[in-house]
């Protein structure tokens, strides 16, 4: 790590974090804290996925439906209208909407080739922006002054890489440059995680082998065509199976880093609190290689 006690995170002129888990345990929380200090720079690997590698798919994806009414083709083919998502760092939802769910075209699903096909950009490009972390880092201190950085990653980082690999590529470069924080929910959370997603499905990127199981699972235990299936009912039947999935592949990364209970994140209030935390969790934890 790169710092290896809490003395060494307190003194550190620079510090620079990722964090990492599952989404609505805090990460943007402290991330929006961070960057509303002044001196910390807030790298959102979402954002960077949406706007840098996705964002021509997106825009694409809303022409292809825009074509369908007469009034905006006519306006598209003579370039009188431009069509582009606005994704901020608290609404990606142009992006989740481009990524999609698998099922019934008539309920809003994909033909489960094409999720997959969208399912593989994701992965490619989740991979491409965390891999410019490091550029990023250089850019914000280089170029803004910003002394402090703080990775915000996206819940499937655990999906696109090789947690148990310790020559794993992006694992190593991330490591190298920041400090691995995992912030980690317990059974209160995931079931108030579940009871959330239950109310408003999301797109999520799975690890493919993952995915084609579930999604074998769901036909057979529903006795469905692929063509039929109701896309949130799939979802929510997915997503319990995902937590299980990628919480061993967290705790893997973890070893690479410090871990955090979600409930101290929820106690923090200021910068001072999370810096205090994080060298308390050094402290605590011990260095590791």
């Amino acid at each position: 790590m790169i710092y290896k006690t809490g003395k060494d995170w307190q003194n550190a002129r620079d510090k620079r974090v990722l964090l990492f888990g599952m989404s609505g345990l805090g990460k943007t929380h402290i991330s929006n804290l961070l960057r509303a200090a002044g001196n910390w720079f807030h790298y959102s690997v979402d954002y960077r996925i949406g706007t840098r590698y996705m964002g021509e798919h997106i825009a694409d994806n809303f022409k292809r439906q825009a074509m369908k009414v007469p009034l905006l083709r006519e306006l598209l083919m003579t370039d009188s209208v431009h069509i582009n998502s606005n994704i901020t760092f608290d609404n990606l939802a142009p992006l989740s909407t481009y990524l999609g769910k698998p099922g019934d075209p008539a309920r809003g699903g994909l033909d489960f080739d094409e999720y997959l096909r969208r399912q593989d950009q994701h992965r490619q490009a989740e991979i491409a922006a965390l891999s410019d972390t490091p550029g990023f880092i250089e850019r914000a201190h280089d170029l803004y002054g910003y002394p402090n950085f703080v990775c915000d990653s996206g819940g499937s980082i655990c999906e696109v890489v090789d947690p148990e690999d310790p020559d794993d590529p992006i694992l190593k470069l991330l490591g190298d440059h920041l400090l691995m924080v995992w912030i980690k929910g317990g059974e209160a959370h995931r079931d108030e995680v579940i009871r959330r997603f239950d109310r408003a499905p999301k797109p999520i990127y799975y690890q493919r082998a993952f995915l084609n199981r579930v999604w074998q699972d769901y036909l057979r235990e529903q006795a469905l065509p692929a063509n039929r299936v109701d896309p949130d009912a799939f979802l929510r039947f997915a997503y319990a199976r995902l937590l299980d999935h990628r919480q061993p592949r967290y705790a893997a990364m973890a070893r690479r880093g410090i871990t955090l209970a979600a409930e101290d994140v929820a106690g923090i209030g200021t910068v001072a609190d999370f810096s205090a935390l994080i060298a308390h969790s050094l402290e605590t934890q011990g260095a590791r290689p």
